[in-house]
């Protein structure tokens, strides 16, 4: 199937989207979408016969678990809901804990590289076959960019990506973006993962900005496009044709004029290319073997350690670099703060100034254990117990928002205490 050109669909830019030219298909987050009813935006741009496809981002496909069959339900409606062709999803984990390491479950509120072993491929495909067969329609999967880097590899980005589809027969979205990101953070040549993985298998590409900050690249869809990211597009496109290539933007949106601009900019790569056209299609994939719990039980503890020292402050996993993983911790505390601004703004506009550093300090000690949502009730009940904020207009409106959305009266010493009870075992 040819998508051709497209862009991600936000509710922040719909009527830029609408207006832009020689947009012939649009990209949606499955979650922001509610399950039985589209934005007035989408449902315009489907009579227009602009396809829409739902973009994944919490089933965590790479984690130990299984896949969640409600969150597996869910991508499948809006997939049913939008009438698209495929779904996509990331090569990444999103939460650990749970039952297999018998400690708390822990939310990234991100997506995290998934080790390239043997292990974490096994587990990967038996996930990937388990989707498969939930979904209306077939799965393209993205290659994330990273911070971090695990420690005793077994395979490169595209060895890996290579044998998923393999074994699987799952499309890929192959975000060129993501792979300048691993360039400058993890030294991996984005020629070398272009050779060795499969690009026929290729379902559409990703295009996306960034920025460098102290020799570590942030791959934030806050900035422009660059040149170099340009580059790794060129390189692929003299290997193939993609059946489409979508540009992303989530934050710090600009004017209609600079996203044509940059639409114009990817256009002209494309056009200069060289590579054979390529169609995906969903592949045949040869029967699988049943996958030992141990193995996924291996891939959980690892998975656990790390999460834990990004989101809880326990030591850093032999072999991992220091640096990278506070990073990674304060980049994940950031975006954290960031989202639960978005889902409640009344908590920024009730602190002031001082919501950032409050929201921060409370969460370098409390991890996300359920949804950003959740997680905007416990920081606001966090303050209400110290006695905070400091300004009793403040702390009365805090009060009166927390109680219109979790319970009548503050929690009880005994509820309190059980909470910091759990605290301690999470940080553990």
């Amino acid at each position: 199937m040819k998508l051709g050109i497209g862009i991600g669909w936000r509710p922040e830019i719909a009527a830029e989207v609408e207006a832009l030219p020689g947009i012939d298909w649009v990209e949606a987050v499955a979650e922001n979408l509610c399950a039985d009813h589209l934005p007035d935006s989408l449902v315009r741009l489907r009579e227009r016969g602009v396809t829409v496809i739902p973009h994944g981002v919490s089933l965590g496909l790479g984690g130990a678990d299984r896949p969640d069959p409600g969150r597996l339900a869910d991508l499948a409606a809006r997939a049913t809901l939008l009438g698209a062709p495929l779904v996509t999803e990331h090569i990444a984990f999103v939460r650990a804990g749970g039952a297999r390491t018998g400690s708390p479950v822990l939310e990234a509120g991100h997506l995290l590289p998934v080790p390239r072993t043997r292990a974490a491929l096994d587990v990967l495909c038996e996930n990937v076959r388990i989707a498969q067969e939930a979904l209306p329609v077939p799965l393209a999967l993205e290659n994330i960019a990273a911070l971090i880097s695990w420690p005793d590899e077994e395979l490169t980005e595209g060895q890996f990506l290579a044998e998923l589809v393999g074994r699987t027969g799952v499309r890929l979205l192959i975000d060129v973006a993501n792979l300048h990101t691993n360039h400058v953070n993890r030294g991996e040549d984005p020629a070398t993962a272009l050779d060795e993985l499969p690009v026929e298998a290729i379902a559409y590409v990703h295009v996306a900005g960034g920025i460098e900050k102290d020799g570590v690249w942030h791959d934030t869809h806050a900035h422009p496009v660059t040149a170099p990211v340009l580059d790794v597009l060129a390189a692929l496109r003299s290997r193939v044709d993609p059946p489409g290539v979508l540009l992303e933007r989530d934050e710090a949106f600009p004017p209609a004029g600079e996203l044509a601009g940059e639409l114009d900019a990817i256009r002209g790569v494309l056009e200069k290319g060289e590579g054979a056209s390529a169609a995906w299609a969903t592949a045949e994939a040869p029967p699988a073997p049943l996958l030992a719990e141990s193995v996924r039980d291996g891939v959980a503890v690892a998975q656990t350690a790390l999460l834990s020292a990004l989101v809880a402050g326990t030591p850093a996993p032999k072999g991992f670099d220091r640096r990278r993983l506070g990073v990674q911790s304060r980049a994940l505390a950031a975006k954290r703060a960031d989202v639960v601004a978005k889902v409640a703004p009344e908590l920024p506009e009730i602190l002031g100034d001082g919501y950032r550093a409050a929201f921060l300090a409370y969460a370098g000690a409390r991890p996300m254990t359920a949804g950003y949502r959740r997680d905007a009730l416990d920081f606001a009940e966090h303050l209400l117990v110290a006695g905070r904020p400091e300004d009793d207009a403040a702390r009365r409106r805090l009060t009166y928002w927390w109680r219109d959305r979790a319970a009548p009266r503050p929690p009880g010493r005994a509820t309190r205490l059980a909470r910091a009870a759990r605290s301690v075992l999470v940080g553990r």
